[in-house]
């Protein structure tokens, strides 16, 4: 399974759902990046993404995008191939 890593701040409830929903898919392991105690954390991933707010999900080196975003991809089918080594 491929590593997946999330920027998330301490008191975000999407990021508890996309926790949840990544786990449900057998995912072990998150890396979370918490832009909350980290400044230096958020400008990369606003960089990095072109987003400001979180969760901001990685599977690999592909970036996903927020909750809605992974939601709707494991809607369609796509989010356990792409986990998937």
């Amino acid at each position: 399974m491929k590593l997946v890593r999330m920027y998330t701040t301490g008191v975000c409830p999407y990021c508890t759902m996309a926790k949840r929903l990544l786990q449900g898919k057998g995912v072990t392991a998150i890396e979370e990046l918490r832009v909350d105690t980290s400044p230096a954390l958020r400008e990369t991933m606003m960089s990095s993404t072109g987003r400001r707010t979180v969760p901001q999900i990685y599977v690999g080196e592909t970036h996903v995008g927020g909750f809605d975003d992974l939601a709707a991809l494991d809607r369609s089918g796509g989010l356990e191939p792409l986990l998937k080594d």
